[in-house]
């Protein structure tokens, strides 16, 4: 196998971002693909087979746009150009780079960060129901909170609503400490924290105590019409079939509904059925419904949390069929 040496420049404002803490972000790209890079005066010599080294040149002309577009490059950047650029995709990352929701409160650009996420974003701008489907850490909900600040910012809507079922993990609400509204404010605290990091506290509170933005428990939509509101159900993997089909039928005119949920971890009582499963079902064939399911190359927090679902998808595959494999012996006896 014969070594190929390309060279190539790299902007030097650009070169410690790029390469990442301790050049932590270099040795992840040689690592992956078996190249060797040295940096000097501004140019970069990338060691390794042909095929290898031109991937790792497109992998680093990618993290250089992202870092020209004032991103600090990240351990999920580098990893995710490095898994584009094995199915000739890296081009993508461009372009979900250039779509910008809003900014945090501290001044962070808030965009979708991988294929998925830039899907999910273009159903919401397109429908006025879309259900977010995937696991932990691929930014359903905080992605869904984002596009409702904004919406209410712009004047699309005239408030935000956000609910979340009340289901008790293991734990029984009448137990806890305190009045019904701190029994509850744990199972709605993720929804508060995407809050204040992209309005801020005072801002937030200003406007739900004008009534403009509501968190509240699932319950609480019984009965109601929302119209002009911009509506978050969060965790409707944890809904019965009746809370659903309430939930669904209070949209009114002039609002947009996102409905996020991770199938897989279902906190309901043993047997109980889902009243995400059945939407699923129900409502796939009609329009102005999408339907954006993120999967482990979505996951956007550490990477450590990707290689868990990984790991928690292949172990529930691998059990699934063996309980099939089970059940057709069965028969056949």
């Amino acid at each position: 196998m014969s070594l190929n040496e390309i060279i190539i420049s790299i902007p030097r404002e650009h070169i410690s971002n790029v390469f990442g803490e301790f050049d932590h972000n270099i040795k992840q790209i040689e690592r992956t693909l078996g190249i060797s890079v040295i940096a000097r005066d501004g140019e970069l010599k990338i060691i390794g087979d042909e095929s290898k080294a031109d991937k790792a040149v497109r992998v680093i002309e990618q993290l250089v746009n992202l870092a020209k577009n004032g991103n600090t490059i990240s351990d999920q950047n580098v990893n995710y150009a490095l898994s584009l650029v094995f199915d000739d995709k890296e081009a993508a990352i461009s372009e979900i780079d250039r779509d910008l929701i809003g900014f945090t409160l501290a001044g962070k650009p808030i965009k979708p960060k991988t294929i998925g996420q830039k899907k999910y974003i273009d159903l919401i701008r397109q429908n006025m129901i879309v259900f977010g489907l995937g696991p932990a850490g691929t930014g359903k909900t905080y992605l869904a909170m984002a596009m409702a600040i904004s919406a209410f910012k712009n004047n699309e809507v005239n408030r935000i609503i956000l609910t979340r079922p009340a289901i008790e993990a293991g734990e029984k609400l009448g137990f806890l400490p305190g009045d019904l509204q701190s029994k509850i404010d744990p199972y709605l605290r993720p929804l508060y924290d995407a809050l204040y990091q992209i309005m801020g506290a005072e801002s937030f509170q200003k406007n739900q105590e004008k009534g403009l933005i509501e968190v509240a428990p699932l319950a609480y939509m019984r009965g109601r019409t929302l119209d002009n509101a911009f509506i978050i159900l969060d965790e409707a993997q944890n809904t019965t079939p009746a809370q659903m089909k309430m939930f669904l039928t209070r949209i009114g005119f002039g609002s947009k509904a996102i409905i996020t949920g991770d199938p897989t971890q279902k906190d309901l009582a043993q047997g109980t059925v889902s009243g995400l499963d059945i939407a699923i079902k129900v409502l796939s064939d009609i329009p102005d419904i999408g339907f954006a399911t993120l999967t482990s190359r979505d996951v956007v927090r550490h990477p450590l949390v990707q290689k868990i679902v990984e790991a928690y998808e292949k172990y529930e595959k691998k059990t699934e069929n063996k309980t099939r494999s089970r059940r057709l012996n069965e028969h056949r006896k």
